[in-house]
């Protein structure tokens, strides 16, 4: 059973080291954690692409026998996780196409809002896709341009497109990435060797023994060739809206987005959440292994002690889902464990970093329980999520979504437990240092770039909000 958001995907690109695809091999090993569906490879020696795409995970796929057909000193890579597209082989990235100047390949990480209609409309043109993705629009877009440069049909096509997106667009000789002006996902400018190297998180770049040298500017679009890079802006400038969940969930706790240290804002988190909500226990334990920073400051902010009271098997992947009840309990088991002495006969409290649907919590809890706990008391490190996100989360329908429809009350009977709270909008916003460039739709309903259409189909379901349901309020 996986915890209940999926988040797509992870970009890594570099240029200049001859040995680029096995950086690339190690990056993508770093940023595992952003997609566990597909992984792909494309170099290039500046004369012709060499690929390879599999389905599953980068321990399994890249092979020495497969990293030797990839040579060349330019290399972008990509884990696949789906929000848009299904899962299929067609849909794993980097995507590669012909257009009337030579080759270009894409790696994307994020959502484009507007992509139905622009596929549309761009079918009605006599555009033939190939794909279920978001991602090929771009391509397109980029391909049908009249500009007469490459940097400026880019520019061009990312005009047109709404949304989220940090992406690496690779010729046979120049890489190209580029951020949404928005800024919803991360994406990160390093050094390794004193060559250029462009990823979502800065982890990837420790372990190939780089360095990070910046972000990547919300609304930038930076081309890397043999002359060195250059800056375009795509549009112009907007009030950003960094996502932050990547910082309450999604990105690795050693790495640097946004500016912050994943590891930081988290132990503030639950220092925060400490205060705001302490609980009865003996003991705190962390729901392993995003939640364990959160956990940890809450843990010293509360001067209770901090223990290892659930384990997580780390052989068992984030896409360990069964379509059937037994087996998805069976999930929950396989992917976690108590450790019956610490529990046993101890008031506990897990510390979790978000619930959505709760049905992963409520298994906990029960396992918990069932390891002889006394009390349990469940505080999670985010706000209530009360709406579907649209720019690069998996959410669900509101319908879907437990704080939306249910009380405080009815929330700790649902999971089991003997109290329940969570970390407030006021709390998360201290707990960051430019609080105002954030987006918080997730918990407020106040979305940056309008939604897609297929909103109606979420604003107009029949579940709603009970009466009586702790929502954040909206503006």
């Amino acid at each position: 059973m996986t915890k209940e958001l999926k988040h797509s995907c992870a970009v890594f690109s570099t240029f200049g080291p001859r040995d680029s695809s096995r950086l690339a091999h190690l990056g993508l090993y770093s940023l595992q954690h952003r997609g566990q569906e597909s992984t792909g490879i494309v170099s290039s020696d500046g004369k012709q692409f060499f690929s390879h795409k599999a389905m599953g995970l980068v321990s399994d796929v890249y092979t020495p026998s497969v990293l030797n057909q990839l040579p060349g000193h330019l290399a972008t890579g990509h884990n696949r996780y789906s929000t848009t597209g299904s899962t299929r082989i067609e849909n794993a990235q980097p995507m590669i196409v012909d257009y009337r100047k030579g080759k270009l390949a894409i790696a994307h990480n994020g959502n484009i809002v507007n992509a139905a209609g622009l596929r549309n409309e761009l079918e009605r043109q006599g555009s033939v896709f190939q794909t279920t993705m978001d991602t090929e629009v771009i391509l397109h877009l980029v391909a049908r341009s009249k500009e007469k440069t490459l940097p400026a049909m880019i520019l061009e096509a990312l005009s047109c497109v709404r949304g989220a997106y940090s992406l690496a667009i690779m010729t046979e000789n120049q890489i190209f990435a580029g951020r949404d002006p928005f800024g919803f996902r991360p994406l990160t400018l390093g050094s390794v060797r004193s060559n250029p190297v462009v990823a979502s998180e800065s982890c990837a770049f420790d372990i190939i023994g780089g360095r990070l040298v910046r972000e990547i500017e919300p609304g930038e679009l930076l081309l890397i060739d043999k002359n060195g890079q250059k800056s375009f802006r795509i549009s112009r400038s907007v009030e950003q809206a960094r996502c932050i969940f990547e910082l309450i969930y999604f990105s690795r706790p050693d790495s640097i987005v946004f500016g912050e240290c994943v590891d930081t804002v988290r132990r503030n988190l639950g220092r925060t959440l400490a205060s705001e909500a302490p609980a009865p226990c003996d003991i705190v334990i962390a729901v392993p292994d995003s939640s364990n920073s959160a956990a940890l400051g809450f843990s010293e902010e509360a001067s209770i002690k901090f223990e290892l009271g659930l384990i997580r098997n780390h052989y068992v992947g984030r896409t360990f889902i069964h379509p059937k009840q037994k087996l998805r309990d069976l999930g929950v088991r396989v992917k976690y464990n108590a450790v019956r002495d610490i529990l046993r006969g101890k008031r506990v409290a897990i510390v979790d970093d978000s619930v959505v649907r709760g049905t992963t919590s409520k298994k906990l809890i029960r396992m918990v329980r069932m390891a002889g706990a006394r009390e349990v008391h469940f505080r999670v490190a985010s706000p209530q999520i009360i709406d579907p996100c649209f720019y690069g989360i998996d959410t669900p329908r509101r319908s879907e979504l437990i704080a939306r429809n249910l009380s405080m009350k009815e929330l700790a009977s649902f999971i089991g437990v003997d109290s329940m709270e969570y970390l407030s909008l006021e709390g998360l916003r201290n707990s960051v240092r430019e609080p105002d460039k954030y987006c918080y739709a997730c918990f407020t309903g106040d979305y940056p770039v309008t939604p897609p259409k297929e909103f109606d189909k979420f604003s107009l379901e029949t579940a709603g909000r009970r009466k009586g349901a702790s929502v954040p309020s909206r503006k």
